[in-house]
């Protein structure tokens, strides 16, 4: 029955991460998901008191209460603009978790495993504590704690290789003498090379390096699963592991980047770009009343949102707007690029949260033929993802990445609060274009304004 309740479990795992594949099913696959784990919890525990096993109630009950709380504050207090920061934050925990597992399972037996179970506990050690401090490393950088420019390890790459080859080194020692200090050191080594791994990669990487560290924290727990011989951990780290990884190369894709230049490339500096010469010709500057009177003679507008949206809180703001412009019978969509934003999917759960209609978010492939036949476009915030040197500049550092077409309408309308480049650190020939309107604002005070100014038309 135990392992029925686990296979139960595990089955909840998979419709719950079936259901994330869209927005309309992704509230009932996470309650599912949510569900899966209160049963995998609930068998855990009836198992230990099945085996007769000391159960401390205090620490286990004390456990429960603490993680729903923190779980329960984080999930009501926390601005979809952290949501990336948030996610980070889950996947280093996630990852010390599974580490804690093994660590446990090691000062119990003193390091003595048999050979298959060694190599399981030097995996689980090795890889959730690499994703544990790499994963604060993106939080820092995500959330401003740490610059968002790579910073160079000194030694470069051949510094992390001596590191990993180190690390391999520490997990053969473990597996050969079944000494425990190995395994400590080698815990300790790979939170430095999380760390060292991370520092390097610039800001614009930070959603596939997020995926990244998601998929590890999945492979951790599955090896931690495999150490206490659990299945529903097994199964469950399985899937988040397969399917981190998958997204990580969609998102390398997205990019037109490999994951090795995404690790190593240290991509995200200057851009080859030199400051000076960022934001020093002439732009066409607008004014919320000439955005309004674009937008109120235009038939088709496409809105293209950014991060700039997400830290003006502005969803509710353009949501306004479109309301008003469906109302004179303008149609309304959205353009979502894939790295949008500072995780994936950040775009469209931003848009979501204000109820706009998911028939309307259109992605990479839908929007691109459409910009030709659009009107108005409605650049808020956004500027990697929208910059046509990636499609006609071959020198330029995000030369190849699939980018928005934006500059295929008749207007677009671009909302910033300055000409400051992207995370790519480059600066963008949109701004200068002749059919290239500049509101220099904050996302939501900008869009208010020109809503105020269409009632006005």
């Amino acid at each position: 029955m135990i392992r029925l309740l686990y296979l139960a479990a595990a089955v909840l795992f998979i419709f719950g991460l079936k259901g994330l594949g869209s927005p309309r099913t992704a509230r009932r696959g996470n309650q599912l998901a949510a569900l899966g784990m209160f049963l995998a919890i609930a068998v855990t525990v009836y198992e230990l008191i099945d085996l007769d096993a000391e159960v401390k109630w205090a620490i286990i009950l004390g456990g429960a209460a603490v993680g729903a709380t923190i779980g329960a504050v984080l999930a009501l207090k926390v601005q979809m603009t952290s949501m990336p920061e948030l996610v980070a934050a889950f996947n280093g925990f996630g990852g010390g978790a599974s580490a804690l597992v093994a660590l446990s399972e090691i000062e119990q037996s003193g390091g003595f495993f048999d050979t298959e179970t060694s190599v399981v506990v030097a995996m689980s050690v090795a890889i959730g504590t690499v994703t544990l401090s790499g994963s604060f490393v993106a939080y820092g950088k995500l959330k401003g704690l740490i610059t968002g420019q790579p910073v160079a390890m000194p030694g470069g790459t051949a510094t992390n290789a001596a590191l990993a080859a180190v690390a391999v080194g520490l997990a053969a020692w473990g597996v050969a003498s079944d000494d425990a200090l190995a395994y400590w050191l080698l815990g300790a080594l790979a939170l430095v090379v999380g760390v060292t791994a991370v520092m390097p990669i610039g800001g614009a990487d930070m959603p596939v390096v997020i995926s990244l560290l998601n998929s590890l924290s999945g492979v951790a727990a599955a090896t931690a699963g495999l150490v206490i011989g659990n299945l529903a951990l097994i199964v469950g780290g399985a899937l988040v592991g397969a399917a981190g990884l998958i997204l990580t190369f969609q998102m390398g894709e997205a990019m037109n980047r490999t994951l090795a230049n995404v690790l190593f490339a240290g991509f995200g500096g200057d851009g080859g770009a030199a400051a000076g010469d960022i934001g020093t010709q002439p732009v066409n500057r607008a004014t919320p009343e000439d955005v309004a009177i674009a937008l109120a003679y235009a038939d088709r507008v496409i809105v293209v949102p950014g991060y700039g949206l997400a830290v003006a809180q502005a969803q509710h703001a353009v949501r306004d707007l479109a309301r008003a412009l469906e109302g004179r019978g303008i149609t309304t969509e959205y353009a979502i690029h894939p790295v949008a934003g500072r995780m994936p999917g950040h775009m469209n759960v931003l848009l979501a949260e204000a109820d706009i209609d998911y028939e309307v978010l259109l992605d990479l492939d839908q929007s691109n033929p459409r910009f030709s036949l659009t009107d108005v476009v409605l650049v808020i915030g956004a500027n990697d993802v929208v910059n046509p040197a990636a499609r006609d500049d071959s020198t330029s550092p995000i030369y190849g990445m699939p980018i928005l077409e934006v500059d295929h309408a008749a207007t677009t309308v671009v909302i910033k609060r300055s000409l400051s480049p992207g995370f790519a650190g480059i600066d963008n020939p949109l701004f200068y274009q002749d059919s290239t309107l500049m509101l220099f604002a904050d996302a939501k005070a900008g869009l208010d304004d020109i809503t105020a100014a269409l009632a006005d038309i």
